[in-house]
């Protein structure tokens, strides 16, 4: 037993001794008094608490609840104490419990009206009131009807979430792509290709990737390998020259970038731009590696490509060193 475990065994122990202390010196009901006394202090506090931060965000609606809930606690409290009509408290516990049963069904439902919770999901749809209708279906876990009635009420978002929880992905990818054309934001394209994905239509998928790298140039490698992986070669070119423009200009900025420039003029059968975009990698590694010497692993790549062995010896041997130092360094 750890040590939390067995101070919260002996915290409930000395609770229970002391009840069973004052039900012997004092009564039974003098006991529950005092618990039900205690009980009805502490909803008084928070009541008070609470009606006080209402006032002050100006939410008198609210402020009002909170103020009977202060009194009733409080009038609880006193006849707790007095003991003069012991039936108000029962009144008083069983009008608490009845509101928080209630508060538990309206949190439940709580965007619909006490009548709109009342009606059933089919009566709502037959009457016009898709949305209503969407959220008891949804409830119900029918989740394909609570999209139907989502997209007629004009909820396309929601009725997209439904779709994935039933799993029709391609239903729930082209909701996305509807709101991808109708609202202009990308992000919905990426969405609309995460769920072509799921559905295995990769082409649909990639078409929704090419839209979302118009605004996000980092994807348009992606795009190329979704469109190889469906075999559409132009496509997959177009995507290839796109990427390469994006890395080309990441590689002025950032040398690092130069290498996957390099591969895509690979890709694209050009070899002596590629030869170029390797010999400026190799160049910017061998700057990096005169800062950190694990660089001189990506030196010896780099002139690997471009085919120069002593180069790539010399670098590797220089980077079998940095790794000796630091094994030496770690045993010491």
């Amino acid at each position: 037993m750890d040590r939390l475990t067995a101070m919260l065994i002996a915290f409930l122990a000395g609770i229970v001794g002391v009840a069973v202390a004052i039900a012997h010196f004092f009564g039974i009901l003098f006991l529950i008094r005092l618990i039900l006394g205690l009980g009805f202090l502490g909803l008084a506090i928070v009541f008070a608490v609470m009606l006080g931060i209402l006032i002050y965000a100006r939410s008198f609606k609210y402020a009002l609840l909170s103020a009977i809930g202060l009194i009733s606690s409080a009038y609880a409290v006193y006849q707790c104490y007095t003991w003069q009509n012991p039936m108000h408290v029962l009144y008083i516990i069983i009008a608490f419990v009845l509101v928080l049963i209630f508060g538990i069904w309206w949190i439940s439902e709580p965007d619909l009206s006490i009548i709109e919770r009342l009606k059933s999901a089919t009566s709502l749809e037959r009457s016009g009131n898709y949305r209503a209708a969407a959220r008891k279906f949804e409830k119900k876990g029918d989740y394909i009807k609570a999209a139907e009635c989502y997209i007629k009420a004009g909820m396309l978002e929601s009725a997209a979430w439904c779709y994935e929880k039933a799993e029709n992905f391609a239903k729930a990818a082209g909701l996305y792509e509807r709101l991808a054309k109708e609202k202009g934001e990308a992000y919905y394209w990426k969405e609309a290709y995460e769920f072509w994905k799921k559905a295995g239509n990769k082409a649909k998928a990639a078409e929704c990737l090419e839209e979302y790298a118009k605004d996000e140039p980092w994807y348009w490698e992606d795009v190329a390998k979704l469109y190889e992986e469906v075999g559409m070669k132009e496509k997959a070119e177009e995507a290839w020259k796109k990427a390469l423009e994006y890395y080309i200009k990441e590689a002025q900025e950032e040398g690092v970038f130069w290498e996957d420039v390099a591969k895509i003029y690979e890709r694209l059968g050009e070899k002596e731009k590629a030869k170029k975009a390797w010999i400026k990698y190799a160049e910017y590694c061998e700057k990096e590696a005169k800062k950190d010497p694990a660089w001189w692993k990506h030196v010896a790549e780099a002139y690997e490509k471009l085919g120069d062995r002593q180069k790539a010896e010399e670098a590797k041997k220089r980077y079998e060193e940095y790794k000796k130092s630091r094994e030496i360094r770690t045993e010491a």
